[in-house]
C-alpha cells in the first residue's frame, strides 16, 4: 500500500511560490469554531460521497517534470480511463492546460467529457479542488488552502484550483485558516468523520494546531460533530498518510479499511492499529462501527511496479449508480475487492480498472476525482 514519496522536483526551486496557497487576509474565515453556522446562518454540511452527484471533476494535470517521460503517458492514459468510466454514469468536467487540450481530446474520443482550460501543477483533483458542502438549499465550495502537502511540492497553480472551479460551478467559496486536503478525510454524511493525525496536526500543514481546533473548524465548514482520529504516518510519503489510503466510509456506520500484508511496508503495523481504533470506535449517532477489510493484492503487474507503487483498493470512487476500482491483475484480490464492494454498494455497479501509471506514482482513482453533490 505505498503511497507518493516525494517527488522528482523539489521544494526549494520555488521558495518564491510558498505562500500562494495559505489564506488570503481580505478573505473571511468562516469557520469560527462555535455552531457550524456561517455569517448567513446557514448549517452547512458536508454530503457522503454516495449521496447523488451534480457532477465529478478532474485534473489532467500530469507533466514530465513531476511524472518523468517513460511514465507520463502511461498516467494520462489512466485519467483518460478513470474520466470516460464516471461519464458513463455522470458528467465529468475535467480542467486541461491551455497547450494540451488537443491532447486530452484524441485520448478521450467520443466520451462525453468536458474539458476546461485551466493552469495546473498536477493531477491530483481531491487534494487540490473545493470540497463541497451543502445547507440551506445551497450549495459551496470550502477552500482548504492547498500548500503542496506541506510544501513537497510546486503548487502556486494548484492553490488556485478550488477557487476557479467554485466559480465555474457557480457557487461559493468558503474560507478558513484551516490547511487540509479533500484526501485527508473522511464523512459518513450524518456528521461523522475519520481523520488522520499524521496529515492534518502536522507542522508543514497547520501549525500549532490542535484536535479541539480541528474539531471546532470542521464543525463550522463541514458539520462534523465526531471525529474519529486515525494515527498515520508522518513523511512516509508526500501526503503524510492521506485517510483515503486507510479508511473510506460505505455508508452511515459501515467502514471499509485497508490492511497491508507485505512486512516491509511502512503501513503494515499502522493498518492493524487502525483497525484496533476503527473496531472499538462509534459513530455521532453512538453506534459501533461495522468494519470491512479489504487486502491489499499480493502481486501487482510488473510494467510499473516498484517501492512507490500503491497497491490498495480503498481509493475506489463512488459516483451515481457504480463504485470505480484498481485492479492489479491479481487473480485472487482482484476478485475478492470486487465482491467485497459489490456486498457493501448493492445496487450500483462495481467497474474495475488498470491504473498502473497513478498507482506507480502512489495514487489512486479517488485521489483524482472530487465530487459536487447534486443540488
Amino acid at each position: 500500500m505505498r503511497r507518493r514519496t516525494f517527488v522528482h522536483t523539489g521544494i526549494a526551486a520555488i521558495s518564491g511560490l510558498l505562500l500562494s496557497g495559505c489564506g488570503d487576509a481580505s478573505q473571511p474565515v468562516v469557520g469560527d469554531g462555535s455552531n457550524g453556522d456561517d455569517d448567513d446562518g446557514r448549517q452547512w454540511m458536508m454530503p457522503e460521497e454516495g449521496s447523488s452527484h451534480a457532477r465529478t471533476w478532474m485534473a489532467f494535470g500530469a507533466g514530465a517534470r513531476i511524472w518523468g517521460r517513460d511514465l507520463l503517458p502511461e498516467v494520462q492514459r489512466n485519467l483518460v480511463t478513470i474520466a470516460t468510466t464516471i461519464a458513463r454514469f455522470e458528467p465529468v468536467s475535467m480542467l486541461v492546460r491551455p497547450a494540451e487540450i488537443g491532447l486530452a481530446r484524441s485520448l478521450i474520443g467520443a466520451a462525453d467529457v468536458e474539458l476546461i482550460p485551466a493552469e495546473l501543477d498536477d493531477l491530483w483533483m481531491r487534494d487540490i479542488g473545493p470540497v463541497f458542502v451543502q445547507g440551506g438549499g445551497r450549495t459551496a465550495g470550502v477552500d482548504f488552502n492547498f500548500n503542496g502537502w506541506g510544501e513537497k511540492q510546486e503548487y502556486r497553480r494548484d492553490a488556485e484550483v478550488a477557487r476557479f472551479v467554485t466559480s465555474r460551478a457557480g457557487v461559493e467559496t468558503l474560507r478558513t485558516d484551516l490547511v487540509l486536503e479533500g484526501g485527508g478525510i473522511e464523512v459518513d454524511g450524518e456528521g461523522t468523520a475519520i481523520i488522520t493525525e499524521s496529515c492534518v496536526l502536522n507542522d508543514n500543514r497547520n501549525p500549532g494546531w490542535k484536535k479541539r481546533d480541528v474539531e471546532e473548524e470542521l464543525a463550522a465548514l463541514l458539520g462534523i460533530e465526531k471525529v474519529i482520529w486515525l494515527p498515520g504516518i508522518a513523511g512516509a510519503d508526500i501526503t503524510d498518510g492521506h485517510t483515503d489510503f486507510y479508511a473510506r466510509f460505505a455508508g452511515p456506520g459501515v467502514v471499509v479499511a485497508g490492511l497491508d500484508n507485505d512486512p516491509e511496508s511502512f503501513d503494515y503495523d499502522v493498518t492493524r492499529r487502525h483497525l484496533d481504533i476503527l473496531h472499538s470506535a462509534t459513530d455521532v449517532h453512538g453506534r459501533p462501527l461495522r468494519v470491512e477489510v479489504l487486502e491489499g493484492p499480493s502481486t501487482v503487474r510488473e510494467a510499473f511496479a516498484d517501492d512507490d507503487f500503491a497497491a490498495g483498493y480503498i481509493n475506489f470512487y463512488v459516483c451515481n449508480g457504480a463504485v470505480i476500482a484498481a485492479e492489479f491483475g491479481d487473480p485472487e484480490t482482484d476478485p475478492a475487492a470486487r465482491a467485497t464492494l459489490e456486498r457493501l454498494f448493492p445496487g450500483r455497479e462495481v467497474v474495475q480498472i488498470g491504473i498502473d501509471g497513478l498507482a506507480a506514482g502512489g495514487g489512486g482513482i479517488h485521489c483524482t476525482t472530487q465530487q459536487q453533490p447534486a443540488a
